[in-house]
């Protein structure tokens, strides 16, 4: 006889008002269930529409986290060196070009270790944390990060401790989400079938393979998700920047400057103050989103025939500063 998931399904599927939220521990089991598969389908989608429709609370989502770390491939970082950044990058992009690629290989310029996971697909995978109203064919037709980095000569890393050796080589890394967890994979491929997102996609945007050795940029799509995410970082001694990311990508609006949240052991330690007012110019961008024409200009770009976007300039600086600060 298998597990018997109805009493928590009972417990966060009673609607907006009579759901309650699960402890961490239960949250913990229920989530290490989920990565390892074994809650059936039935059972499986009830949990994520509730969840879905209730929020997680913070002791959710710390539970979620707890059941995630173990299942994450663990990567070393590299000695002698700035802090490795880790970019998660799950949404692509399909209304301007995603410069997730350049901002990692502009860090990776510096001598930080990068790296980049999310989706392995090309240009009409989707697996993000937004859900596009209207037409469902507008969540795809993304452009992703795998697709701008695989033109520009970074292929995505087969195994984890491939991904080591180009970190330690000094340069940007990108590991697919079904090396990095085939747990989290699974859940994350759910959104196809359910519709939704899912909290698998808030994980994904937290996951630390570096065991706290890190500094992510955690990147979210709507400002509600702000709230729990600092909540997060703070519970858990996050070295991170926290920003609402240009549809969701962790690479700040190249148009206009958005707020960066810096932290560090947790504690918010610079705060960037977003933009306001109307824009006197505009930056020089690539003419179309597609892979190749992003590369071309990407790297351009990096070559110094095109001006690097002063808001990407700005998260490049408060990045390098934190994975530079070795006593964080």
């Amino acid at each position: 006889m298998g597990t018997d998931y109805a009493p928590w399904i009972r417990e966060i599927g009673r609607g907006s008002h009579g759901a309650r939220s699960l402890g961490r521990e239960d949250a913990r089991a229920l989530m290490a269930a989920m990565l390892a598969g074994e809650v059936p389908d039935l059972e499986l989608g009830a949990i994520l529409i509730a969840m879905r429709l209730k929020g997680e609370s913070l002791d959710e989502t710390l539970g979620f986290l707890d059941a995630l770390a173990p299942s994450v491939a663990a990567l070393d970082a590299p000695p002698e060196r700035p802090r490795p950044v880790v970019l998660p990058s799950y949404n692509g992009a399909r209304r301007g070009a995603n410069l997730t690629p350049l901002l990692a290989l502009l860090l990776a310029r510096y001598g930080v270790p990068v790296l980049v996971h999310g989706l392995a697909g090309g240009e009409d995978s989707y697996a993000g944390d937004d859900d596009a109203p209207g037409d469902p064919a507008a969540s795809y037709g993304r452009v992703t990060s795998a697709s701008i980095l695989w033109e520009l000569g970074v292929a995505p890393s087969p195994t984890h401790v491939d991904a080591m050796h180009r970190l330690r080589r000094g340069g940007v890394a990108y590991l697919p989400v079904e090396v990095l967890s085939p747990g989290l994979a699974r859940l994350l491929d759910l959104r196809t079938r359910v519709g939704l997102r899912s909290a698998a996609h808030s994980l994904a945007k937290l996951v630390d393979p570096f065991g706290g050795c890190s500094v992510r940029v955690v990147s979210v799509s709507h400002p509600d998700y702000l709230v729990r995410m600092r909540e997060v970082l703070e519970a858990t001694g996050a070295d991170a920047m926290l920003m609402r990311g240009t549809e969701g990508e962790p690479y700040a609006n190249p148009k206009r400057q958005p707020r960066l949240e810096i932290y560090a052991h947790g504690r918010p330690v610079r705060v960037v103050e977003p933009e306001e007012g109307t824009l006197a110019t505009l930056p020089s961008l690539p003419a179309s989103s597609d892979a190749v024409t992003t590369a071309h200009w990407t790297a351009e770009a990096l070559a110094g025939a095109h001006a690097l976007p002063a808001p990407i300039v700005v998260q490049l600086s408060c990045l390098l500063e934190a994975a530079l600060d070795r006593g964080a």
